[in-house]
């Protein structure tokens, strides 16, 4: 396939402070990736920096192959044929749904213009709004608009930053899926910052982890949560914790409380990383590594327990004081101070040196 987009070690920054270093990475035409990271860690500079907005101060970035920044040269953004959907929706208040969804089409004549608006509102749900005003709408509704705005020039890139930020958490999530499904359908390319990994995997085909201006891993998002290239992207990504054990000369990881076996049904081996030498280790184990299993001859005592519906999200002390997660059907609801069976049903080994920081 063909690269829509690629950096080439980019570096951004702002006066003496480097705030984005030697940035590596590409996304394939009709593709949607994700550079997902806290607050700071650059991301929504390296938006900025494809957009046209920042020039670079190392490195270069191209799009469909042509060359638009690298050091001393910056095509300005209007030539660029990137769309931009922003973390405010950055709606103009002044002009009806219709007009904002339209704005960038003033090279088309009246009726294709307004073919293209009503199109595009019937895309995103909105069919029969365009004369509504953005105050009236729900957030929701107003970051459809939002989007239909930058996917109406028909651009080769949609940039998204922090777009979903602004609304609550269910619809939030929901409205991540429907936009995931919406750029698929439509064959857009498109990149999105964000801070949310529930956003960044209900998207994204490809996720960027970003930690102070660096790439910590460019993955998809299953190997990415299963397979964490270090120990900042295994504590930044879902839940889990990090617990002393140690790696036998087979791969196999032993636990106070179980073993961890090394083979690993359905992993392709070129996304595993190396394991550290034999010997201790910090083993990483999810909340589904961690089952309850009465028959176990292993217990551990509840700390504390949380609610999520249909499942219960239990805090242990395992064996040796260690503390883990468990995520549980809700009906096997136990007490705090109880003690419960548990296994190791972990299919991944997971393990770094000591030595390596977080």
């Amino acid at each position: 396939m063909t690269a829509q987009l690629q950096l080439r070690s980019v570096s951004l920054g702002y006066r003496d402070r480097k705030v984005v270093d030697g940035l590596d990475l590409s996304v394939e035409r009709g593709g949607i990736a994700c550079l997902l990271g806290p607050s700071g860690c650059g991301k929504t500079t390296v938006l900025r920096g494809i957009a046209g907005f920042e020039p670079l101060t190392g490195g270069e970035i191209l799009l469909a192959g042509r060359s638009v920044s690298r050091v001393g040269q910056t095509l300005p953004p209007e030539q660029r044929r990137i769309g931009m959907v922003f973390q405010d929706y950055a709606l103009f208040p002044h002009l009806r749904v219709g007009d904002n969804v339209g704005f960038g089409l003033h090279t088309l004549d009246a009726a294709e213009r307004a073919r293209r608006v009503g199109f595009w509102l019937e895309v995103v749900g909105l069919a029969g709004m365009d004369r509504a005003w953005p105050h009236e709408l729900s957030g929701g509704q107003q970051q459809r608009v939002a989007l239909a705005r930058a996917l109406a020039p028909e651009p080769d890139l949609i940039l998204m930053d922090e777009p979903f930020s602004n609304l609550d958490p269910d619809l939030r999530d929901s409205l991540a899926r429907e936009v995931g499904e919406l750029l698929r359908e439509r064959g857009a390319t498109a990149l999105l910052v964000t801070h949310d990994q529930g956003e960044a995997f209900a998207m994204a085909d490809h996720v960027g982890i970003l930690e102070a201006g660096q790439l910590q891993q460019w993955d998809t998002p299953y190997d990415i949560y299963h397979w964490p290239a270090n120990r900042f992207v295994a504590g930044f990504i879902g839940e889990g914790v990090m617990v002393d054990g140690l790696l036998l000369p087979g791969g196999d990881v032993q636990l106070p409380f179980g073993r961890i076996p090394a083979t690993t049904p359905g992993a392709a081996p070129n996304t595993r990383p190396p394991l550290p030498p034999a010997g201790p280790v910090r083993v990483l184990l999810r909340p589904d590594d961690v089952v309850h299993d009465d028959a176990s001859p292993h217990t551990a005592r509840v700390l504390r327990k949380a609610f999520r519906g249909a499942e219960i999200l239990y805090t242990l002390e395992l064996e040796g004081g260690v503390s883990a997660l468990s995520l549980v059907p809700s009906h096997h609801d136990h007490a705090i101070g109880s003690r419960i069976g548990i296994r190791i049903a972990a299919d991944h080994v997971v393990a770094f040196a000591p030595s390596e920081q977080t």
